[in-house]
Order: C-alpha cells, then sequence, then structure tokens
C-alpha cells in the first residue's frame, strides 16, 4: 500500500487526529479496535473523515507535520473541500450527460458516493474483518 496520511473524528465538530501508516486499512483498523495507545484511544477518534496518498514516506510525513501545524478551521476547511469535491464532480458529470441511461447510473454514483461518506468507518471495520 501506498504511503497516507489520514484524519479521524470522532464525532461532527469534534476532536481531530492526524497520523501517517505505510497500511491504511490496518491502521483505521487498529484505531478503532483501540489497539493505539496514546491520543487517539484517549479521545476515540475512530471515523476516518480523510486522508492523502504518497510516492513515498518522507513525502507523507512532511505533509502529516505540516498538517499537524494548521489551525483547526483549516483542517475542517480541508475535509469540507474534499467532501464537496466529490459530490460537485459527480453533479458535473450529471449536469452534462446527454442519455437518460448515463444522467441515471452518474445519480446513481452520487448517490453511493454519499452513502460512502457517512459510512466509511463501517466499510474499513468490513474490509478489516479477517
Amino acid at each position: 500500500m501506498a504511503p497516507c496520511i489520514y484524519i479521524l473524528s470522532n464525532k461532527p465538530n469534534g476532536t481531530l487526529y492526524i497520523g501517517v501508516t505505510s497500511n491504511l486499512i490496518k491502521r483505521i483498523w487498529q484505531h478503532k479496535n483501540d489497539l493505539v495507545e496514546g491520543f487517539s484511544k484517549r479521545y476515540g477518534t475512530h471515523a476516518l473523515v480523510y486522508y492523502e496518498q504518497y510516492e513515498d514516506m518522507y513525502t507523507a510525513i512532511t505533509r502529516e507535520k505540516q498538517l499537524k501545524k494548521w489551525n483547526r478551521q483549516w483542517k475542517i476547511d480541508l475535509i469540507e473541500k474534499e467532501k464537496n469535491s466529490i459530490f460537485n464532480e459527480n453533479k458535473k458529470d450529471i449536469k452534462f450527460a446527454t442519455n437518460k441511461k448515463l444522467k441515471d447510473n452518474l445519480i446513481q454514483r452520487l448517490t453511493l458516493d454519499s452513502k460512502k461518506l457517512n459510512s466509511i468507518k463501517q466499510t474499513i471495520k468490513h474490509r478489516c474483518n479477517i
């Protein structure tokens, strides 16, 4: 797996945790099951709300350190921007689709993306279920 930085939260507008890993799915599973001692376990930050992938660990660690220095609002804006860009990209596709079948397919994909964002914690739990 590619190195990633990730942001976890315990609830909407709750505590944020920023980490770096070479195996995102495994690391989220560890957080979810409180196998990681420290901040994440203490504050119950189990929900993945954002991540970025990198080519190498050095770049990922550099980005992690950068994000940890950001103020809270910048981090929230980053999370919201990513969430909104997924929806806006799909909405643009729907707007320019001329074929009804294609339009219906894009609307279904948008609905699935919405559900996926709202239940990413459950998806990771399912994927990590060994």
